[in-house]
């Protein structure tokens, strides 16, 4: 019997076990994929003083941070929110003195006081990586190319990745369409809402063009070309051309060079991924600079809730499962667990085999089938 005492905070919610075994397989491949790329896991701990959390990076909102203060110290402590930060500071401190390139891999929940109405879930499992020390269209490929890896290990079909440019704005406010302060953050905001009559009221007709400049690449980069009449993406837009070329056809690619959310700490370059079967993003990642160091970085982030949705339904595990009678030989079975057997044993004559969901019975030093 449920009472109100057993119901769970809105937003969280238990992994049962089919759930947890789908979430375990899929956290297992990404990791292994990273692993294959030579990027050693790190564990940074569930909870840390809020200023550490805040302060490595530009754009971590701490009011969606669940804060209490700690007994100890009598400073603020914080759940962290985003575990890129943590690799930062890992990178700043312990290892600090590691050789550069840094590559570093994680996975572990994260805590946000508060859900969006897009996304109701206040506990996540976020996976990732982080390359630290570069900032090359080197460093940014090889950490898209690692992310489709991981997703495609870990099942996903028909990925795309749509690539866009954070400080788009800054870069051509400085020269090319010049616009004080005030203006450029009033352009910022109406090109997130894609509203030309808004942009045209803030004083960045100029800027119209790039709100056409997306869809698939190739299109899409084309236009962004003609924008830059005096140069000022040149650079930029090569490194697209690039980073889209080490994908090799694995992924489709497409652009939005004006699209910001999700990457308000992000620098000259950023992604979303895409994969068929789930209604939102993957994951989203991109280059970035660590507060405190001014060290570059380049990284991606998963979560998991999308990526079991684009893997489909989560179906029973149909992994054969030998039942052990009560006196079975001992021997022989952890022998077949060697061999990659799953055992479940008795514990009463009156255990059902079947009810158990086992698929085999142990009779004598030989699996049957039921």
């Amino acid at each position: 019997m449920t009472t109100p005492d057993d119901l769970l905070p809105v937003g969280l919610e238990d992994a049962l076990p089919d759930r947890a075994r789908a979430i375990t397989r899929a956290m297992r491949a990404v990791l292994d994929a990273m692993d294959a790329h030579g990027y050693d896991r790190v564990r940074p701990p569930l909870v840390e003083f809020e200023r550490s959390l805040a302060g490595r990076m530009d754009g971590v909102a701490t009011r969606r941070m669940v804060r209490f203060t700690d007994p100890d110290s009598l400073r603020t402590l914080a759940l962290r929110s985003d575990m890129t930060v943590q690799v930062g500071r890992i990178a700043a401190t312990g290892m600090a003195g590691a050789p550069r390139p840094l590559r570093l891999c994680y996975a572990g929940d994260v805590a946000l006081l508060r859900a969006d109405q897009l996304d109701p879930a206040r506990q996540r499992l976020q996976l990732g990586a982080e390359l630290i020390g570069a900032d090359s269209v080197a460093a940014a490929s090889e950490m898209v190319s690692v992310a489709i890896d991981a997703l495609k290990a870990a099942g996903v079909a028909n990925i795309s990745v749509d690539f866009t440019l954070p400080d788009l704005v800054d870069a051509l406010a400085r020269d090319a369409m010049p616009l004080d302060p005030e203006q450029r953050e009033a352009v910022r905001r109406e090109l997130d809402t894609k509203d030309a009559g808004g942009l045209r009221e803030a004083g960045g007709e100029a800027y119209l063009p790039l709100l056409y400049a997306t869809g698939p690449l190739g299109e899409a980069i084309d236009k962004l070309a003609a924008v830059d009449a005096g140069g000022a993406l040149a650079s930029r837009i090569e490194g697209l051309r690039e980073i889209a070329a080490a994908i090799d056809n694995r992924a489709r690619v497409t652009l939005d060079p004006t699209e910001r959310h999700g990457f308000e700490y992000q620098s000259w370059f950023g992604f979303t991924l895409y994969g068929e079967g789930a209604r939102r993003a993957l994951g989203r990642g991109g280059t970035y600079t660590i507060k405190g160091t001014d060290e570059a970085a380049t990284g991606f982030s998963l979560y998991i809730d999308p990526l079991l949705e684009a893997l489909g339904a989560i179906a029973a595990d149909r992994r054969d499962t030998l039942f052990l009678p009560l006196g079975h030989d001992r021997e022989v079975a952890a022998r077949l667990r060697g061999i990659g057997w799953r055992t479940i044993a008795a514990v009463a004559e009156s255990d059902d085999a079947r009810a158990l969901g086992c698929t085999h019975v142990l009779e004598g030093k030989e699996p049957k089938p039921l």
